[in-house]
């Protein structure tokens, strides 16, 4: 499993991964960068159905790949979705936007469990 590491700089926030998930872990950011803008879309066009889906897609795959912060994020999506909740759509697309922007991915030396 993972577990965040200690941040030497407030400005990061540094997710120490499995090396099993090295090859995977840059196309899951990429798509998630992606997911802001898809979001942004959908709320502007009251598609709660999108914002819905990409959230529990979130929810499922975040931790998944050593990203809880991600699932959270999901989570709230998703519910928020649910209820048609503007503010906090835009809240939890700000946060994974922020998300995105400050986190550091170390890949955990093979043998070394925390």
């Amino acid at each position: 499993m993972t577990q965040p590491a200690q941040q030497s700089d407030p400005d990061f926030i540094t997710v120490t991964i499995d090396p099993d998930l090295e090859e995977i872990v840059p196309v899951f950011m990429r798509n998630r960068r992606r997911d802001v803008g898809t979001l942004r879309t959908a709320l502007d066009e009251s598609d709660f159905k999108t914002v819905r889906l990409l959230g529990h897609r979130m929810k499922g795959d975040g931790g998944g790949y050593g990203f809880n912060t991600i699932s959270e994020i999901g989570e709230v999506l998703e519910q928020a979705a649910i209820r048609e909740d503007r503010p906090a759509i835009t809240q939890q697309t700000d946060r994974l936007d922020d998300f995105l922007d400050r986190v550091q991915v170390v890949y955990r030396k093979h043998g070394h469990r925390r």
